[in-house]
């Protein structure tokens, strides 16, 4: 019986090129899957299951995970606040985890003996795939292509399916690095290689205007959350995909969502990149502004802490580890009263608060108003101020008794 190998494909000339590599150099069954969490355009799974038979692939599976990746992915990063190093929303991070679940699942369904995907070995893909796929499967063993062959390069890889007389419908021109999915686009490469250079969003930009050229009116628009979960825009319920959808469209017209990043990869390298995020950079505003109302200072104080290490948990590929896991039943417990409405207004790439209401809010105007009420005495503020300042005072007592040393 030949070997089963399960690849992780995208049609593009580095997956394409390994179907034929592994084949050769396995002499194995290749069975593909691509997953699709949003990134396939209507029509588009019939041309990558197509060009997938035609180089050699013994299956083809499109796996549909957009609606999985918002309610079991992305839905809980965006209530835990997670944003690594403080700009980045994790687009592709996220996205890694559920794509790697889905090749385990057809592995598993085939009786597999390898798993493959065409992560090149400087970037943080190759952690997140084989990090789920460890958690997942211990006993299924990887092949990751570009760590091991001779194939240096785009060039290298459209001569190799060349010399097997592979033809593909696949440009070489110098074009960025993208990943995509519906929470974001990412671009890498080129110019963007020098931190120096100013990013040409009219070059680059897809899911995003350019907010020079956005529209000279504002917009706004309300977002509904219960639980801390998106279920309304403008007052209607829709589900997750659709919700994202339309605020990708929304923050895409006023260019909101758009980060210029030198990041630390998990691999000890720095790689600048721009990150369009519309909806997600809405979403997470939005969800900041009704946790103000809902949070105490402590519990506000601590999540904001939470959210820096489940960043770093997406970021390094460790979704299936206990850590995230148990941070995820802190973070639902901080969300039970995290439900209300917020109200925006989109202006050339700025995200503007509109008002925020809920019923758990804590903000008491009698007692926050400048005005003299029966609920909070401004008197009691100095006996608090005089016992929380005491260490303050009595160290510097002793430094004066000590000849200001």
């Amino acid at each position: 019986m030949k070997t089963k190998i399960v690849l992780a494909y995208s049609g593009g000339l580095d997956t394409s090129t390994i179907v034929p590599w592994l084949k050769e150099n396995y002499d194995c069954e290749v069975h593909c899957v691509c997953v699709d969490v949003g990134q396939i355009k209507p029509g588009e799974s019939e041309q990558i299951i197509s060009r997938a038979k035609a180089i050699g692939a013994d299956s083809v599976q499109i796996a549909d995970a957009t609606k999985e990746l918002l309610e079991e992915y992305i839905w809980p990063m965006l209530k835990s606040g997670a944003v690594y190093e403080d700009k980045y929303l994790l687009g592709t991070s996220i996205a890694r985890p559920v794509i790697a679940k889905k090749l385990v699942d057809r592995a598993k369904e085939i009786g597999a003996d390898y798993i493959a995907h065409g992560a090149t070995g400087k970037g943080n893909d190759q952690v997140r795939f084989e990090l789920t796929i460890m958690a997942l499967a211990p006993e299924m063993k990887i092949i990751a292509p570009w760590r091991i062959w001779d194939i240096k390069s785009r060039e290298d890889a459209y001569a190799y399916c060349t010399a097997h007389g592979i033809t593909l419908n696949v440009s070489l021109d110098k074009s960025y690095s993208m990943d995509e999915n519906i929470w974001h686009l990412s671009h890498e490469g080129l110019d963007l290689e020098d931190p120096a250079n100013p990013p040409q969003y009219d070059k680059i930009l897809e899911l995003s205007g350019n907010p020079l050229n956005a529209p000279d009116e504002p917009e706004c628009l309300t977002l509904e959350f219960e639980k801390g979960i998106p279920v309304k825009l403008n007052g209607v319920e829709m589900g997750c995909v659709e919700l994202v959808q339309a605020l990708n469209a929304l923050g895409g017209k006023h260019g909101i969502g758009i980060e210029d990043m030198v990041e630390n990869r998990v691999v000890g390298m720095k790689s600048r990149g721009i990150y369009e995020t519309p909806g997600g950079t809405i979403l997470f505003f939005a969800h900041k502004q009704l946790e103000e109302l809902c949070l105490d200072r402590e519990l506000s104080g601590f999540k904001r802490i939470a959210a820096l290490k489940y960043a770093d948990l997406v970021y390094e590929g460790k979704w299936f580890s206990s850590l995230r896991e148990a941070l995820d039943k802190f973070v639902d417990q901080t969300q039970q009263k995290v439900t209300g409405e917020v109200k925006l207004k989109l202006y050339k790439g700025n995200i503007i608060p509109n008002g925020t209401v809920s019923k758990y809010s804590l903000y008491n105007q009698n007692i926050a108003s400048f005005a003299m009420g029966d609920i909070f005495d401004p008197k009691d503020a100095e006996g608090f101020i005089k016992l929380y300042g005491l260490p303050l005072k009595v160290k510097a007592m002793a430094e004066i008794n000590n000849g200001g040393k």
